[in-house]
């Protein structure tokens, strides 16, 4: 999954700077430049091209010692004020892709290329705010306020049949979850970056309660928060990856932070470490870290956490680490949450990553997981934990996608490492249709490069065109698709599940809701109410629009 944002390049032709300023001044101005770049890189940028400006082999273009940013500097600046699409030659090898506009203002655009151009072996300078905006005028939106209306928030779908739809509230950053006491209480919606908001339905009041700086032991800029759930309590469990530079490896600091006091709004403040662990950081922009987190009808804690790889390639990178996955990524945990030392059991293996996770009405449980950068399927998997005693079932990854043949060449490398010994698989979900199959057939499980994300099951007591059946959000391709100009997503699926005789699992899958603007989570607030979390504002990746943060839509139940 391409989560949360394509930035496929830095590009274009020469740029003249500013006249120079007493070095003195010039070293401040330079070094508090880059310490905001360093931030901003980080959330825009380091997702594809790499927290250290590798990039990906074939796929993302290196930022570090790029003679191509070296040459074309004001290019750099072209390519983020209206984006890039057309081929490059980076290092001696060609790269082409799509990146949209980034929504940055002339300031943060020059301090990110500023940091940029000072890191990783490149030639240096100190681009300006002046330089962006010579830049932007020449481009298709001439001004950022341009950039920001083509950016704008789309239309209400049509409800479904039987539901009622409204915009509940616009969101100030990029929100990833969404947790209630599912009564009607208030909402949370934390953001990607440590930033937790409070919206009261009530008043319709939305206020932020956590900054990344609350949380403690981590650095503001280099972790990233992906998972949420609130207890009975009314305590919230985050799950949050942090980038730390050690040696010989950079390592992926990886835990779960609990909220450990209320304030006087009765808001669960003051974020702690309840459990760390750590492995080396992915390779490229495939850290997918620990994501979605939920308590299960046992009480005990379930943990996705994805791989840090595309496909189980060993990578070129030596202080990435080159040894594919590791024993506790693209695997699912169980912890004991009353445990002062928690200690990791897998309950299933061979899960690329499973953004989101949920149970039926009758217990089983299910993740929805994003495939790999190869044309294969995304999957539904069907999870049993082991009973003591046993080995957790695999569920194919990296050695197969979808219900593709294990021994199938989606890439050069495949199959590395060497797969178990007498791999018995488990299948994915059978998508039976008539939406979100490949190339109209049934397909295990959804379109490729779909991205599925939040997953919430609808019991009895909804109203029957949609009981007993799962909602999954889909946030919509960050690759084209096999044929030109391909793209899925951008929607909330409806899927009702079926148990053929011989144990797999069907859908007959048809689309709720559509288009959306990248739908991240899908929550359900009360009985008869459905938030959908949309991560930004485009609904489609063809139109290439700038990138805001999104809106929070209500669906209700008509009565």
């Amino acid at each position: 999954m391409r989560f949360p944002r394509l930035f496929v390049a830095l590009t274009g032709a020469l740029l003249s700077f500013a006249p120079p300023l007493a070095a003195a001044d010039a070293a401040a101005d330079l070094a508090a430049a880059m310490e905001r770049g360093r931030a901003l890189f980080a959330a825009n940028c380091a997702l594809c091209h790499g927290a250290t400006g590798d990039g990906v082999a074939n796929l993302y273009p290196p930022l570090a010692k790029s003679d191509w940013l070296a040459a074309n500097r004001s290019g750099a600046i072209r390519a983020i004020v209206s984006g890039l699409s057309e081929e490059i030659t980076v290092n001696g090898k060609n790269f082409i892709g799509q990146m949209p506009p980034v929504m940055l203002d002339d300031a943060p655009a020059a301090d990110v290329v500023t940091f940029v151009v000072n890191s990783w072996d490149n030639t240096g300078g100190h681009v300006t705010a002046d330089n962006v905006a010579a830049v932007r005028a020449t481009a298709p939106f001439k001004t950022y306020a341009q950039l920001k209306a083509a950016a704008d928030y789309r239309p209400l779908p049509a409800a479904p049949e039987g539901f009622e739809l409204r915009e509940l509230v616009r969101l100030t950053d990029f929100g990833v979850r969404l947790a209630s006491d599912g009564k009607g209480g208030k909402l949370y919606i934390l953001g990607q970056a440590g930033g937790l908001w409070r919206f009261d339905p009530a008043s319709g009041n939305l206020k932020q309660i956590l900054w990344p700086k609350d949380f403690v032991g981590v650095k503001p800029g280099d972790f990233q928060t992906l998972g949420m759930v609130r207890d009975t309590t009314g305590r919230l469990w985050i799950t949050v990856n942090q980038r730390v530079t050690a040696t010989p490896l950079v390592l992926n600091e990886c835990g779960i932070f609990r909220t450990t006091a209320f304030d006087a709004d009765g808001d669960p403040i003051a974020p702690r470490p309840w459990f760390q662990t750590s492995y080396p950081w992915g390779i490229g922009p495939y850290n997918h870290g620990l994501s979605d987190i939920r308590f299960g009808a046992d009480g005990l804690l379930y943990v996705s956490i994805g791989s840090r790889t595309d496909a189980g390639e060993t990578g070129i990178f030596s202080h990435l680490g080159k040894m594919g996955e590791v024993d506790i990524t693209g695997v699912m945990w169980r912890l004991d949450p009353k445990s002062y030392a928690p200690k990791i059991e897998i309950i299933a293996r061979g899960i690329r990553n499973a953004y989101s996770f949920a149970w039926d009405g009758s217990g089983n449980l299910f993740t929805v997981s994003n495939g790999p950068d190869a044309h294969a399927p995304e999957e539904m998997d069907f999870i049993t934990p082991p009973k003591p005693g046993e080995e957790p079932e695999h569920h194919g990854f990296p050695y197969q996608f979808g219900d593709e043949p294990a021994d199938k060449k989606w890439y050069e490398h495949t199959p590395v490492p060497a797969p178990p010994k007498n791999p018995k698989y488990v299948l994915p979900v059978l998508n039976l249709g008539p939406a979100a199959m490949m190339y109209g057939k049934s397909t295990s499980t959804f379109n490729a490069h779909s991205s599925p994300t939040g997953l919430v099951w609808l019991g009895r007591d909804w109203p029957e065109s949609v009981r007993n059946g799962f909602l999954v959000g889909r946030l919509g391709s960050f690759l084209a698709g096999p044929a030109e100009g391909e793209e899925h997503g951008f929607d909330v699926l409806h899927m009702k599940m079926e148990r053929r005789a011989d144990g797999r699992w069907t859908a007959r899958t048809n689309t709720f809701l559509a288009p959306l603007g990248r739908p991240i989570d899908v929550h359900i607030a009360a009985p008869g109410k459905i938030y959908v979390l949309e991560y930004t504002r485009p609904t489609d990746l063809k139109s290439r629009a700038g990138w805001l943060p999104g809106r929070i839509l209500e669906l209700m139940v008509k009565k």
